[in-house]
């Protein structure tokens, strides 16, 4: 009997095993995808923050200035011209309004 329990303790811990290893693969799966998808989100975010920052250095403002006229904290400016982040609809317009340019304008070869 001894050796039959020994066997399945045996096998059990196999499929242990390979469940684990199965769990650390999809993990890394998913890790890599995110990764990636970032990256492509990040390149638009970048070309966004771009225009922004071009339009903003045209009009001679400075990221407080432009912060002050689109009531958005100076900070945010920053991450926005950087890439950082993924901004909003109204967001879009109140600094398309600021930057005396139409939303579209901003969003121009993206």
């Amino acid at each position: 009997m001894e050796g039959g329990s020994d066997r399945a303790l045996h096998t059990y811990g196999y499929l242990e095993l390979v469940l684990k290893l199965i769990l650390i693969f999809c993990r890394l799966v998913a890790f890599i995808t995110i990764r990636f998808l970032y990256v492509v989100e990040k390149s638009e975010l970048q070309q966004f923050g771009d225009r922004v920052r071009t339009l903003r250095k045209v009009r001679g403002l400075s990221q407080e200035q432009l912060a002050e006229l689109t009531g958005l904290h100076r900070t945010y400016i920053g991450g926005i011209e950087r890439g950082e982040r993924n901004v909003s609809l109204i967001n879009i317009v109140r600094l398309a309004k600021a930057l005396d340019v139409s939303p579209s304008d901003l969003l121009q070869g993206i």
